[in-house]
């Protein structure tokens, strides 16, 4: 489920379609549904809950993206998800597309991080490892996902 607590809709047909395509979203109002927000913790909007199909809370998105780092967000959230879930192959493609389709976007260096480690999870093959951490240091020099990966380096 995709719970966006908010007023807003979305205007942008492509974030519309990929978000009804993927989930199950709820809007709530703060003025309509005040419960909501408390029970959530929801301290700005809008803020966007990813759930999964245990109704946990996996991840959080707090404030406006732009419509590219919105879904490259969303998608990332998808392969938390999966990833949580064990289901590793879909975590490593759901980054992958991340990295693919959205490589300026501010979620891309964590998905990046994150599809190696759901590669690493699925085959036990440590070498991606290394090879991500050299890709994060090239690309994405000053994220913090660049700085995770440094045990990695050779």
């Amino acid at each position: 489920a995709c719970a966006r607590l908010d007023a807003e809709s979305y205007e942008d047909q492509k974030t519309d379609e990929f978000i009804h395509q993927n989930f199950l979203p709820v809007k709530a109002h703060i003025k309509e549904h005040p419960a909501w927000f408390h029970r959530f913790d929801a301290v700005w909007t809008p803020t966007v809950l990813l759930l999964d199909s245990d109704g946990r809370e996996r991840v959080r998105l707090e404030g406006y993206l732009p419509n590219n780092d919105f879904i490259g967000a969303l998608m990332s959230g998808l392969g938390r998800i999966a990833f949580v879930h064990k289901k590793y192959a879909d975590a490593e493609r759901w980054c992958g597309e991340v990295v693919a389709r959205f490589a300026k976007s501010h979620s891309a260096p964590g998905a990046m991080y994150w599809r190696a480690v759901s590669h690493y999870k699925a085959t036990n093959d440590h070498t991606v490892l290394g090879k991500v951490a050299e890709e994060l240091r090239n690309a994405y020099p000053s994220s913090v996902w660049a700085s995770k990966a440094i045990p990695w380096l050779h």
